[in-house]
């Protein structure tokens, strides 16, 4: 089979761990005779020091043509960049929103994993994550506060901004199917993540969520508050399936819950939408600060991809061989420098290795 796909490398680390998923994508094409044509994409910073802005509506109509869409990470630093001079809707962020929105990418699934190889990266207590642990955050992606309608204004001499919370029934319905559908190949059990003790947007969301359950009778329904929930993830992880959530409170858990596998290096992430189209990224951002040294983790964007070769391309053994991949250059004791052990003792028994490096051991295993 034939596959295009829009790569989007970005800014930062972003070149350099593209660079690997797309080495491992190739390995996967010639271990069982696909080919991937790669359509090369701005966005972002890069984007800005060509054209003026994060994401044009160009790029966005070339993307939209292509069969899914492997990004880097896009970005630099807030307070150095002159990336951040310019008006806020043109802003390297600015063009992650715009692709999603144009793409109707509203379902934004995160695994997060603990290795038994990584245990020692996790900053939990050994007890709490014995026999590791697999949970997904599946997050909404196009509405709520950072879809919604903001301005800055001067109210009686004083300045004062405004941002908006809103959400339709037919939003959350559509995330929640496919947060239940999500659950029934897993382990059954969705706990849905709200703030419905203060929010009206949050009480319409348990509301619509409990209305499609009923839909899955073979799934257990669980509500839990936001805070609660990122109590709950440092103090027992293991007790969750899927985790349901609207977008802000599934931006902030979901890099929580990277910490609670190791590292934010090892998350990989996928957005999708009605079709097969999707956007493929690591749950990271760009680290302007190591970019170029050859330091940065390309695991959580080889995971990306094989998430696409799973829910995108359809395939399943594909996706599983590089999984299993992964799984085993950390067996052999190989590790980037985000994911060494802490303890000195146990830094003699792996051996650290930059991006290049773990992008070729993954591929010799596939």
């Amino acid at each position: 089979m034939n596959y295009k796909i829009a790569s989007i490398a970005g800014d930062g680390i972003g070149p350099e761990i593209v660079r690997e998923a797309r080495k491992v994508l190739d390995k996967i094409g010639q271990k069982y005779g696909h080919t991937f044509e790669y359509e090369e994409l701005l966005m972002g910073g890069c984007s800005i020091d060509v054209y003026g802005e994060s994401l044009t509506d160009e790029t966005l109509e070339k993307a939209k043509a292509c069969d899914s869409i492997l990004l880097g990470a896009v970005g630099g630093n807030v307070g150095q960049s002159n990336w951040y001079q310019i008006e806020p809707s043109k802003r390297p962020e600015a063009g992650l929103l715009k692709i999603r929105k144009g793409l109707g990418l509203y379902a934004n699934i995160r695994p997060a994993i603990l290795f038994d190889e990584l245990s020692g990266a996790c900053p939990l207590k050994p007890e709490l994550t014995e026999g590791g642990f697999d949970f997904v955050v599946m997050r909404e992606l196009t509405g709520g506060l950072y879809f919604g309608e903001r301005k800055t204004i001067e109210e009686n001499g004083v300045t004062k901004a405004i941002d908006t919370l809103s959400y339709d029934e037919n939003e959350i319905r559509r995330i929640a199917k496919w947060g239940f559908d999500v659950a029934m190949k897993r382990n059954k059990k969705v706990c849905s993540v709200d703030k419905a003790n203060v929010l009206d947007s949050s009480r319409l969301w348990r509301k619509v969520v409990k209305e499609v359950a009923k839909d899955y009778p073979e799934v257990e329904l669980t509500d839990m508050l936001v805070d609660n929930c990122a109590m709950q993830l440092v103090r027992d992880p293991k007790q969750f399936d899927v985790i349901l959530t609207e977008n802000m409170f599934g931006d902030i858990l979901s890099d929580e819950a990277s910490m609670v596998t190791g590292s934010i290096g090892m998350l990989s992430s996928a957005s999708l939408g009605a079709t097969k189209l999707g956007l493929y990224e690591p749950s990271h951002g760009s680290a302007p600060d190591i970019a170029g040294q050859n330091k940065a983790n390309p695991i959580a964007t080889i995971l990306s991809a094989a998430m696409m070769l799973r829910y995108s391309f359809d395939l399943e053994e594909e996706a599983d061989v590089v999984e299993n991949a992964v799984k085993q250059v950390l067996k052999d004791g190989y590790r980037t420098i985000d994911i060494m052990p802490q303890e000195e003792d146990k830094k003699s028994a792996v051996e650290q290795v930059g991006t290049s490096q773990m992008g070729d051991l993954i591929c010799e295993r596939i």
